[in-house]
């Protein structure tokens, strides 16, 4: 891996960016209910997001071909900065879609500057450790940015003058960084049927995931309000899904690659139902069973988008792992769009608990496709296998960091 120093830029300015976007949708969800806003528009708000994550992903990279990165960087950190500040002074229900909207394509650009800068400075032998500190960055800047929001108070405008100025501050160090930038990203042409023909049982997973981790992420804290929880319980139990869905892919991603991936995803699914079903019998008077029940569920759902990745990339072509797995992104992407929306409905007519009740069908569904995939097609060799990767579900540009060989295993 190249000096640290030169990567260092890039990193600190992807803490800010996650620490302020993650301190953001936690904010949106908790105001809007303070607001007045029914479940169903909060879930709408929460789609809104990922549509415009879908066409900043496709549409980013052709912009920095033309203007490169730290241009694109500046315009888009700019104009998240504009968002989070308009959110205070335009309070409605259309005028947050709007803007939240913008948001999802200003992160899939931003998400795609940093992450394709990464891949350039990381070299071909350093991209594992790389991605591996770039985790490490998402986890503690996603979790710390949670508990501002008691500190600070989702009341008034200084909140989203807070996320305003993390946009603002982000582009300093890439700004001011001596590196060269990267070659663009490429621009990935997506081709869904393609996709179902190497793995429909990543195609699935993958929608599953995002039907479901969108649901937490945008009708969680709503949920965790509804129950009664303060500001800084609603943090904490956000904060415990974030914390196991970073712990366990490492003993996860060790058991796929010795063993047959689907057995690891029918427990990985089948945990995250249990932990569904587990949350929806609480009762806001047993805050810690809820915190591990939220830990719980975030261990074994939010793995799943990688262990997919990991089942699609043992059937690509060579050469083909990238393009398949931002085909896999772009799933997950459709799948999030509607999951705050179809959750938020059915939070509206059979209550907070319903809403892992709804994750629990969703993941109960992918248990039964595994199952009747493995009927159908046999396992991959061991020796023929790729090596399991955590990715994070930010844009393409992230797959460049986590490209592996062939494993080596004698079997």
């Amino acid at each position: 891996m190249r000096n640290l120093k030169q990567l260092a830029p890039v990193l600190i300015s992807s803490g800010i960016l996650l620490a302020g976007n993650g301190l953001q949708g936690t904010l949106i969800t908790i105001r809007a209910d303070m607001e007045g806003f029914s479940p169903a528009v909060i879930g709408l708000i929460g789609a809104t997001y990922y549509l415009g994550f879908m066409l900043g992903c496709r549409y980013a990279p052709p912009l920095i071909t033309a203007v490169g990165h730290i241009r694109v960087f500046a315009a888009f950190a700019a104009i998240g900065a504009v968002g989070a500040l308009s959110m205070a002074l335009l309070v409605g229900e259309v005028s947050w879609m709007a803007i939240r909207f913008v948001m999802g394509v200003v992160f899939a650009g931003l998400s795609m500057v940093t992450e394709s800068w990464l891949n350039e400075q990381a070299g071909s032998k350093g991209r594992g450790r790389v991605l591996g500190l770039y985790r490490t960055v998402d986890l503690a800047a996603v979790t710390g940015g949670q508990f501002l929001l008691p500190i600070v108070g989702p009341q008034g405008s200084e909140i989203f003058i807070l996320v305003a100025i993390f946009f603002c501050l982000a582009l300093v160090p890439v700004a001011l960084s001596r590196s060269p930038s990267p070659r663009p990203p490429k621009a990935h042409d997506i081709k869904l049927t393609m996709i179902w023909g190497v793995s429909p049982l990543a195609a699935v997973g993958v929608l599953t995931i995002g039907l479901t981790n969108s649901a937490f992420r945008i009708i969680g804290p709503l949920y965790a309000g509804e129950l009664g929880f303060d500001v800084l319980q609603v943090a904490l139990f956000m904060s415990a899904g974030i914390a196991g869905g970073a712990i366990m892919p490492i003993p996860l991603g060790w058991l796929s690659d010795r063993y047959d991936r689907r057995w690891v995803m029918i427990g990985a699914t089948t945990g995250a139902a249990l932990a569904g079903i587990f949350l929806s019998t609480l009762s806001g008077q047993e805050p810690n069973l809820i915190y591990a029940g939220s830990f719980l569920f975030g261990a074994f759902a939010l793995p799943l988008y990688s262990l997919s990745i990991a089942h699609a990339n043992d059937f690509a072509k060579s050469g083909d792992f990238i393009d398949v797995a931002a085909g896999l992104l772009f799933l997950f992407a459709i799948g999030a769009a509607i999951g705050p929306f179809a959750a938020s409905l059915v939070m509206e007519k059979y209550g907070p608990a319903a809403v892992f009740t709804y994750t629990t069908v969703i993941h109960s569904a992918l248990l039964v496709f595994v199952l009747a995939r493995m009927m159908v097609r046999p396992s991959v060799p061991l020796a023929r296998r790729k090596s399991f990767v955590a990715f994070m579900r930010t844009s393409p540009a992230i797959f460049g960091l986590g490209k592996r060989g062939r494993n080596n295993r004698k079997q």
